[in-house]
């Protein structure tokens, strides 16, 4: 096992060192954990004063820095004072212990990971640019996110590499600022919930975390980034689009890749402050925190797929009025793999991108980053055929046939990072459309600049656009828009005018 380069990537990472062929915990953080395991009446710890210093002292068994004191605050504060009593008493002589014998487990859960797993589906780092999958079992997910809820990940070398935070000291940390203390406490409640969940029935299912590289230039056998004029050539029908003002995306009934509004760094501020789209998803489907230990940020050509992750709790609202608000038993069928039938592809928008999202780079950096989610790359050749050949639409079309899984999306990069809605939701269907997915489910969360997107959607499938059309109209509707042509919104500035010239005319019959 020593040999293997997909577990030696990720030996810094984890707390566990290698001797031999075999996986182990340091002796001195393996006795605390032995009596951690055993319940507080040997352990003594009954408090979250407690717990914490018990974190405090594994971590300095592990060579780790001292656990910060205001995360030792968060956890006393969340265990002794925001916990009814009664439920911390059954953390601590209950969930408490088994997630100790958990992470006694977890060299063996290793072992047998890396027994099963080719190399090509290891844990392993997956660096910006480095293409592939790592499939997980749930038992070791949980396995892993104890040790992120016992803040023991190294630490060191992870800004180097360009990875989030995954321990969870940050997270309990916020807990003790007043101005974010009722969203934050209920993160940290669906977590708790999680392990609870876990500790007291082991999920047997799977879980696969996917990196997933548009190549530039040439690349045999795969998929490259397209140009402009790529996008302007492509003869692919643009696939039905249904609007959808109220509901939430990961409420989908239809079998469609749920966007995540992601940050490049996965999970944004899941672990932090953050409490917006992608941080609650994270609270709820708290699988998807595991990907932070290994995903490394996204560059501008990269998107992140994650499919199996199970929702273990119900919430109600968004931001400050985010509530966790009890149990949510997940009954999505499993594939073949054994992962569940939810596919969460994350995808990091550009920042306050003011002018630049009308630029042509923007535009074809917002399009390639969608196009890079939504691809399936088992089917490479065909989606590049239509960028290339204008008559190759027939062969093309039996792709998406068999194609069942459509997108389920949003308002992408459109709240705190400042994106235009009406251009980011023709960006996502032109993404959807090259990629052969059979549909988009848009979400516009009441948004007031999107009351004519259903009318747009109408007028533009009646006329038989093409994705190549549509992004000749999009860039021509930008141009105008940064030289002062225009003021309107691009839904507005697209439909004919009553009794006046449309720039769209020549495409009407």
């Amino acid at each position: 096992m020593e040999a293997r380069g997909d577990l030696r990537s990720i030996l810094p990472l984890i707390p566990v060192v290698l001797r031999g062929s075999a996986l182990f915990w340091p002796p001195a953080a393996q006795e605390q954990l032995k009596a951690l395991a055993l319940g507080p009446d040997v352990s003594r710890v009954t408090s979250g004063d407690v717990l914490a210093d018990a974190l405090h002292d594994l971590r300095i068994a592990l060579s780790l820095p001292a656990l910060p004191a205001r995360a030792a605050e968060g956890y006393a504060l969340f265990f002794d004072d925001l916990l009814s009593r009664a439920h911390a008493r059954d953390w601590f002589s209950d969930v408490l212990p088994r997630l100790a014998r958990l992470l006694l487990r977890l060299p063996a859960l290793l072992e047998d990971h890396y027994a099963a797993a080719t190399a090509a589906l290891g844990l392993r780092l997956l660096a910006s640019q480095d293409a592939g999958v790592v499939l997980l079992g749930q038992e070791l997910a949980a396995a892993l996110l104890a040790c992120a809820l016992f803040c023991l990940f190294p630490t060191a070398g992870r800004g180097e590499t360009r990875l989030p935070a995954i321990n969870f000291d940050t997270l309990f940390a916020a807990l003790t600022y007043n101005n974010s203390r009722p969203s934050q406490e209920h993160k940290v409640r669906c977590l708790a919930h999680y392990f609870e969940r876990v500790t007291a029935s082991t999920p047997t299912g799977f879980v696969s975390f996917e990196r997933k590289v548009l190549r530039c230039g040439s690349v045999s056998g795969g998929i490259t980034y397209p140009d402009s004029d790529a996008w302007m050539k492509s003869s692919v029908p643009l696939c039905p689009f249904r609007v959808i003002s109220s509901g939430l995306i990961e409420d989908e009934e239809q079998e469609a890749l749920e966007v995540d509004f992601a940050n490049k760094y996965l999970g944004g501020g899941a672990l932090s402050r953050g409490c917006v789209q992608e941080e609650i998803r994270f609270m709820i489907n708290p699988e998807l925190i595991v990907g932070m230990l290994f995903m490394a940020s996204m560059g501008d050509n990269e998107a992140i797929e994650i499919v199996g992750a199970e929702r273990f709790s119900q919430y109600m609202g968004y931001g400050s009025s985010f509530r966790f608000v009890g149990d949510y038993l997940d009954t999505k069928p499993l594939d073949a793999m054994g992962r569940r039938k939810t596919r969460i592809v994350a995808i990091d928008a550009l920042d306050c991108p003011t002018k630049l999202q009308y630029e042509t780079s923007g535009l074809l950096r917002e399009v390639n980053k969608a196009f890079c989610g939504f691809v399936d790359g088992s089917k490479h050749q065909f989606y590049m055929k239509p960028f290339q050949d204008s008559n190759t639409m027939d062969n093309c079309s039996s792709a998406s046939s068999d194609h069942s899984i459509g997108v389920s999306t949003g308002n992408w990069g459109c709240g705190a990072f400042g994106g235009n809605p009406e251009i980011k939701s023709m960006v996502q269907w032109l993404a959807a459309s090259q990629a052969h997915r059979p549909f988009v489910n848009y979400y516009t969360f009441e948004d007031a600049s999107l009351k004519r997107l259903e009318e747009v959607i109408q007028w533009i499938t009646c006329h038989g656009w093409t994705v190549g059309e549509l992004w000749h109209m999009i860039v021509e509707y930008s141009s105008q828009t940064l030289k002062g042509g225009t003021r309107e919104g691009f839904l507005t500035w697209l439909l004919p005018k009553d009794g006046a010239d449309s720039g769209v005319d020549y495409m009407c019959e």
